[in-house]
């Protein structure tokens, strides 16, 4: 299993990234060894959240400029994994958002490294069901897409009865797609976690998680606790170095 550290001025952050990744890892790994990210900002800090970095654009960048648009050029295919998730410590790739990425395709480069907060178990059986309502719908309007032409020509014939009947339709297959995928379940493992840990459980099949920290999450913590301007930038930089281990 490749590990990585990340050097700043808060101290050393030691990743392990996943082997059941491993487009995410090699993507990473060539970078590393590369030094790409060497003097890259954490250029995203929220406390309770994440941090957040690997914009080329940081690179020397002026104070008050605004970054996380920057990227390589490329995107790589998510690699979503259940066993894989937000916890405290976990290592994800950034990405656009879903009005230009349905397919949820990771950034070439920005990553960000999750802190979030502990739920409660009432916070997290709430979680639970917005989550899969969340995924419900999200199947649902991706069905419907597909039966785009049929859905207007039953709104042209003014059709009540058909466009009901393919409603139930599409809503069975949406049950049968979410309970086959486990789309929306959070496991009692990860409750456990959650709770007693923390992280960012609502980013859970949203965003590829592809390693998670082994060492200096004392660093985190720090550096998720910079004051920062506006856009969530550290108002004083936080430079990275990143190298194999």
């Amino acid at each position: 299993m490749a590990k990585v550290k990340i050097e700043t001025s808060y101290g050393d952050i030691v990743l392990k990234l996943y082997d059941e990744t491993p487009l995410h890892r090699d993507n990473f790994l060539k970078l590393v060894g590369e030094g790409f990210y060497d003097g890259t900002l954490f250029h995203r800090v929220i406390k309770e959240f994440m941090i957040q970095g690997g914009d080329p654009d940081s690179k020397g960048a002026p104070k008050n400029k605004s970054l996380g648009a920057g990227d390589l050029g490329y995107t790589i295919p998510a690699e979503f994994n259940p066993a894989l998730y937000h916890k405290r410590g976990a290592l994800a790739a950034a990405r656009q958002g879903d009005n230009v990425n349905p397919e949820r395709r990771s950034s070439s480069c920005q990553f960000y490294i999750v802190w979030g907060k502990k739920y409660s178990e009432g916070q997290m059986a709430q979680l639970s069901k917005q989550m899969r309502m969340q995924a419900e719908q999200q199947v649902f309007n991706g069905l419907v897409a597909e039966h785009r032409k049929e859905v207007m020509e039953l709104r042209r014939n003014r059709d009540q009865a058909g466009l009901m009947a393919l409603q139930e339709e599409l809503s069975a297959q949406t049950d049968a797609i979410v309970k086959e995928k486990g789309l929306g379940v959070i496991s009692e493992e990860q409750k456990e976690v959650y709770t007693r840990l923390g992280g960012t459980p609502f980013l859970d099949g949203q965003y590829t998680v592809f390693g998670e920290v082994v060492q200096g999450l004392e660093v985190v913590a720090r550096i998720q606790e910079a004051g920062t301007d506006g856009n969530d930038r550290p108002l004083k930089d936080i430079q990275m170095k990143i190298s194999l281990v």
